[in-house]
């Protein structure tokens, strides 16, 4: 999907003031409430925009240890099973199929590298899990972040 400029617009003032309502949204943008309102089912119907939930910290919920896992699992039933398993560990944050010499990446979470190595032992009890490789975030000098992308779309135009 193409977004334009006001799309931008929209996305990065939803993303600074996530409690904004259409109206408010329409006397800053200087648009009709009925082009926000149109314009943001638009963004959802077609999965651009995917939600307004908060932004929850992990840190701020005495999760201090972030770390990345990455999974060598058995090919027998694919990674489907195993992520199913994996998303039962409320630790294990995202899960991403990868190329290279393992199959899976985890972001986890643990309250203290003791608690990771807890974290770390129920993923390889996952049935499927051959081995893990663990490596502990240290800092996050650029945060998870998509406004970048969302500013560079009209001015490059989407394939």
């Amino acid at each position: 999907m193409t977004i334009d400029d006001l799309d931008a617009r929209l996305i990065a003032l939803l993303t600074a003031e996530p409690r904004l309502g259409v109206l408010e949204c329409s006397r800053r943008l200087g648009v009709a409430r009925g082009t926000v309102q149109a314009r943001l089912d638009r963004l959802l119907d077609r999965g651009v925009v995917t939600g307004f939930g908060p932004d929850v910290s992990p840190e701020a919920l005495g999760y201090d240890v972030t770390a990345f896992v990455t999974l060598e699992i058995r090919q027998v039933a694919g990674h489907d099973p195993v992520a199913d398993r994996l998303a039962l560990i409320p630790e294990v944050l995202e899960v991403h199929t990868i190329t290279g010499d393992s199959d899976l990446l985890c972001r986890v979470v643990a309250r203290t590298n003791a608690d990771l190595q807890r974290v770390i032992d129920q993923i390889v009890e996952v049935p499927g899990v051959r081995r893990t490789n663990s490596i502990i975030a240290l800092d996050t000098p650029v945060p998870y972040r998509v406004l970048p992308l969302v500013a560079d779309v009209p001015r490059r135009g989407t394939r």
